[in-house]
């Protein structure tokens, strides 16, 4: 159950992070035997510029992709499935190629990227994966025309380009990865989108009360994070209210504080999700804030994680005026 927990994590965290920048089909089934891609991606032109902020994901995700997330060792069946997926969505290029007289263009074939925590050298020679000059230690190439890697998260450097990688690690290199993440400024929108993904998984793992010992360490790390970003932000309202208290009266502001301290935490998480999904906040997208805040918790939260499918027409369809 905890591995579901995890997986479905995975999927989740990597949509969540590159939904801004092209379109994410989780879950994605593809001909033959019912098979589904854990996470399948398509950039869009015009967010590609901005995917450097994703540093080594960034740059798999800089062409058309297929995420593959283990949070155990893959195996040579788990790859040589990965696989199955990958050439089965070839045969649907082909068959639409086909279909309308045309070639299939190389350069628009996904690329398969299958993530796990360690790899042996046997399995990596197996399939014949490489490690090219080109690319970060802990990324193996296959041959060009399988258009597919293996990343071995827990070999990768130790350096910002990995660390979005590195939160899908295991043990003692995602807990590393975590400690970065709590390192990076306030105002970094990604850092707020990782760290609510993390929470939801604490949230998980906890109501599944997981006995595995490197699971409640990680909710251990996690609950100081999640105590300390609402601390925070019941500080910066009570700094509010005291401010507006030397104006209306120190106990008035010091209620109100507390009160806009929760508030104004929540209302930074939205913008930041919003920042995150479309790219920028502009006036119309900032005039969803309210609304959202308006809605109970439990409707809000199910929103904020409806909204990497949601188109920007179909969020603004929600809240508009009744004709």
């Amino acid at each position: 159950m905890t591995r579901f927990i995890h997986d479905q994590f995975a999927k989740d965290y990597l949509e969540e992070l590159l939904s801004p920048y092209g379109e994410v089909k989780p879950s994605l089934r593809v001909a033959g035997e019912v098979r589904e891609i854990d996470v399948w991606f398509a950039p869009s032109p015009i967010a590609a510029a901005n995917l450097a902020g994703l540093g080594l994901l960034g740059r798999f995700a800089g062409t058309p992709a297929i995420f593959e997330p283990f949070r155990n060792p893959a195996n040579a069946d788990d790859i040589c499935n990965c696989l199955l997926k990958l050439l089965e969505v070839r045969g649907d290029y082909q068959r639409e190629a086909n279909r309308n007289n045309t070639r299939i263009q190389e350069s628009d074939l996904p690329k398969l990227w299958i993530l796990t925590p360690t790899a042996s050298a046997n399995l990596l020679n197996g399939f014949r994966a490489i490690l090219e000059p080109n690319w970060l230690p802990g990324v193996y190439l296959m041959g060009d025309s399988l258009r597919t890697g293996i990343v071995v998260i827990h070999q990768l450097p130790r350096t910002s380009e990995t660390l979005w990688l590195r939160l899908l690690g295991r043990g003692t290199v995602q807990k590393r990865a975590i400690d970065e993440l709590e390192a990076l400024p306030q105002d970094n929108p990604l850092r707020a989108v990782a760290l609510e993904m993390l929470y939801n998984l604490r949230q998980n793992l906890q109501v599944n009360q997981s006995n595995d010992a490197e699971e409640r360490e990680l909710i251990m790390r996690l609950a100081p994070l999640y105590q300390q970003d609402r601390e925070q932000a019941i500080r910066e309202g009570e700094q509010r209210g005291i401010q507006l208290g030397e104006q209306r009266g120190i106990q008035l502001g010091e209620q109100i504080g507390e009160q806009r301290g929760i508030q104004q935490g929540q209302r930074q998480l939205i913008e930041n999700f919003l920042r995150v999904r479309f790219g920028e906040l502009d006036e119309e997208l900032s005039t969803l804030i309210d609304p959202l805040l308006a809605l109970p918790t439990e409707e809000m939260t199910a929103l904020m994680l409806q909204l990497a499918t949601l188109s920007r027409e179909e969020l603004l369809g929600r809240f508009s005026e009744p004709d």
